[in-house]
């Protein structure tokens, strides 16, 4: 079990998924698009250059993560060393999600592996092809009592989440999330839960509609809206809507043209299932742009939505689809009263010029993370960490704090022989004085 102890192994065995992942990179690119139609190019940005980086990042700082960190000893311990040392949980569950099929299995795989831990993943059954590469890259590199890869329907899950894991690392939807927190807290396992919610995306009428515009189209509609970050709604000031509609039905023409069916850069949705859910959002809606769908190919176009009621269909869930609700707002009463109607979300964006208005939104609500003047950046930054708050998720991960997160933190006092103060041990007499002193300044 070098995998545990020995930290050159598990560099070296990430050195190997590295050439392994570079060498398959078309064929996973291939996948992706045979699975859903991903572009070449979203393939690239949001799937393999992500693994790339996420592996060359930590190679380049494993060593540093793992050693001992030291910290300063309580005076009440005097004289004595005190260190935090990373160890593995153990056995380690990873259960991938469908929409980032490829990446949002290696990415969690490379901390497991790196922090130490013997792991199963379980990639997504909605994306076969993916998931096929990903077995022929981790059976390429890792022995099977190291990593293996279970592939299944959602039958195999339910195998898999009746043993016993170490740590359990969950990417869904929120209504699965709570089935994986059910069967982790059987046996009291610690776990990651990477979910969603309803991001709300709060236009300010003091902006830069054109730009906004442009960004918000670009975060909504990026893997045809089948992103957990996404904007899922948007509210906008009562004096800009009709100018942020025309600006959003410009953006969306300039980036997939007059037919997005036909555009190589739009994706599908990912199954029937899915596209039967979506286009139950669109009943009794008001469209204000596209709304054409193709059931033969689960393609559903970029649609705008005209002040969406709030107990409609498509208000209640997260969206998770090429679809935008446009709400207007005139005060920021309003605004509270839409946003506190929902569990916390995952992401929220803001779009204002006034820097101070922005900063007191992002305060003021709580959510996993966002933007200001811009969506779903802040995922790309290994240095922030990513994770949901109440329903959206729990704990975090990404970078260093992906290490973190698959490593139990012990803590060690090495105390010292060369003294041994009396004051803790029996009989007490008379110390309490002298405890009291030591207290105050420990």
């Amino acid at each position: 079990m070098e995998y545990k102890t020995n930290i050159n192994y598990r560099k070296e065995k990430l050195r190997q998924l590295l050439s392994v992942v570079i060498q398959h990179e078309n064929e996973i690119i291939t996948a992706l698009y045979t699975d859903f139609k991903k572009s070449e190019f979203e393939a690239v940005v949001t799937e393999t250059n992500y693994v790339l980086s996420e592996l060359k990042s930590t190679i380049k700082n494993i060593d540093s993560w793992a050693k001992p960190k030291w910290v300063l000893p309580s005076l009440l311990n005097f004289p004595s060393s005190d260190f935090i040392l990373s160890e593995p949980y153990g056995k380690v569950l990873i259960i991938a999600p469908w929409n980032y099929p490829y990446q949002l299995a290696l990415c969690p795989l490379i901390a497991a592996v790196a922090a130490g831990n013997q792991v199963v993943v379980k990639p997504s059954e909605l994306t076969p092809n993916t998931s096929a590469i990903i077995f022929k890259i981790i059976t390429e590199v890792f022995d099977r009592n190291h990593v293996e890869v279970k592939e299944g329907s959602v039958e195999t899950s339910q195998q898999l989440l009746l043993q016993r894991w170490d740590y359990i690392f969950f990417t869904g939807s929120i209504a699965v999330g709570k089935i994986v927190a059910k069967a982790a807290a059987e046996f009291l396992t610690p776990l990651t839960l990477e979910l969603g919610g309803k991001n709300p995306c709060i236009i300010d009428e003091n902006c830069n509609l054109k730009l906004s515009a442009k960004r918000i189209v670009w975060g909504k509609f990026i893997n045809a809206g089948q992103t957990c970050i996404a904007p899922d709604y948007i509210l906008v000031s009562t004096k800009i809507k009709s100018k942020l509609v025309e600006a959003l039905k410009d953006e969306i023409i300039l980036a997939y043209g007059e037919n997005p069916e036909q555009s190589y850069d739009f994706p599908r949705i990912v199954n029937k299932k899915n596209w039967l859910r979506l286009q139950s959002f669109l009943e009794n809606e008001i469209i204000l742009f596209g709304g054409q769908s193709n059931a033969s190919d689960y393609y559903i176009s970029p649609t705008l939505l005209d002040e969406s009621k709030l107990d409609s269909l498509v208000m209640q869930d997260e969206i998770f689809g090429p679809i935008l609700p446009i709400i207007s707002y005139q005060n920021e009463k309003e605004i509270e009263s839409i946003i506190s109607r929902y569990e916390k979300p995952l992401s929220l964006y803001v779009f204002s010029n006034n820097s101070k208005w922005a900063r007191e939104i992002v305060k003021k609500y709580s959510f996993g993370g966002g933007c200001i003047n811009d969506t779903i950046i802040h995922f790309s930054n290994n240095r922030l960490p990513f994770g949901g708050v109440g329903h959206s998720g729990i704990g975090a991960y990404h970078g260093k704090l992906s290490f973190d997160t698959f490593s139990h933190k012990k803590a060690i006092v090495k105390k010292g022989l060369w003294l041994d103060l009396p004051l803790r041990y029996a009989p007490y007499r008379n110390r309490l004085k002298m405890l009291k002193y030591f207290l105050k300044w420990s």
